[in-house]
């Protein structure tokens, strides 16, 4: 554990000022070396008070989501974070660890985003310091063509963390879409490297709009933020931690059970069951009325001619919300 974030834990546990000789006792360094730790986290915004003849007191911690503001808050055994104040993609660096090596868990978090990523090459609006921008290295011992149901997982994981920590009440759009009253306040990204019967890695890219207050013109009328639906801000750092409790959980669930495990919960929670729709997929578009999804978590429609199952697609709902 870093110097800083070690102070950062004893200032928040203390029951009043800790002296700068018993921080330099506990660290194994000098005084002067423990001031400058403390400047440096008054630089990063935490308000730290010095009292004459007492010593140092936490009065405040910045709105942030770096391992020290996480570390109270985080459970379970992914406890790994990689913040950066900017990254054009947390998808991108998360890739470059993975193929390095990082543990599964390994989470990477930006405050903000240049060159964020939505599915089907659209841009991810990330604006800094309001919102959750994260992506989680994970290492399954899935076929290739399984890896699909990380969204899913996902999906109900960020469902988990918003009834947990807030008042609205999530729904979920397939294959990989968050929505809070018919408008998208969370998406998934699922990426994979893999051989013909082995993955190697899976990344899996979460944004969820927390604190934003107003989106871009085409973004206003599908978007939405837990803020907006709420007319509460979120503590991002519980928020962040429950998320992430709460997917550590579903996936060991599903490598354990398989997502038919968990198929009737994500159905209780589809936007979509009963809705007549369109699915734009690989090989052309398919309409019908959503029955709900298979175990392996394929879409099943009542078509003009059957059933049919959609394993990847755009879903359009007819006369309704569509993106």
């Amino acid at each position: 554990m870093a110097p800083a974030q070690q102070i950062v834990d004893w200032l928040r546990a203390a029951p009043g000022p800790l002296s700068g000789e018993e921080l330099a006792r506990r660290l194994g360094c000098s005084r002067a070396a423990v001031w400058k730790h403390v400047a440096a986290l008054r630089r990063a915004g935490y308000a730290i008070s010095a009292r004459r003849a007492a010593g140092y007191v936490l009065a405040g911690v910045p709105d942030r989501l770096g391992p020290v503001e996480l570390a109270p808050h985080l459970r379970g055994s992914w406890r790994r974070i990689e913040w950066r104040e900017q990254l054009d993609s947390t998808q991108r660096l998360a890739r470059e660890l993975a193929r390095a090596g990082v543990p599964e868990g390994t989470t990477v978090i930006a405050e903000s985003q240049t060159s964020g990523r939505g599915r089907l090459g659209r841009q991810w609006y990330s604006p800094a310091g309001q919102n959750l921008y994260c992506s989680v290295v994970l290492r399954p011992s899935l076929a290739p063509p399984d890896v699909p149901r990380l969204a899913l997982i996902a999906g109900l994981a960020v469902a988990d963390a918003v009834r947990a920590l807030t008042a609205a009440e999530p729904a979920l759009k397939w294959p990989n879409d968050v929505l809070v009253d018919g408008r998208k306040v969370a998406g998934i990204l699922t990426e994979l490297e893999a051989e013909v019967e082995r993955v190697h890695h899976a990344i899996v890219g979460i944004g969820v709009n927390l604190n934003a207050e107003a989106f871009p013109a085409e973004l206003a009328a599908t978007a939405t933020s837990l803020r907006l639906a709420t007319g509460r801000p979120v503590e991002r750092a519980p928020f962040t931690a429950g998320l992430l409790a709460a997917l550590e959980a579903r996936y060991r669930r599903l490598l354990a059970d398989g997502f038919a495990a968990m198929r009737s919960e994500w159905e209780a929670c589809s936007s979509l069951t009963g809705k007549e729709v369109r699915v734009t997929a690989p090989e052309g578009e398919v309409a019908g009325r959503v029955l709900g999804i298979d175990d392996d978590g394929a879409l099943r429609l009542a078509g003009p001619r059957g059933e049919l199952r959609v394993v990847a697609g755009e879903v359009t709902v007819v006369g309704g919300y569509g993106s």
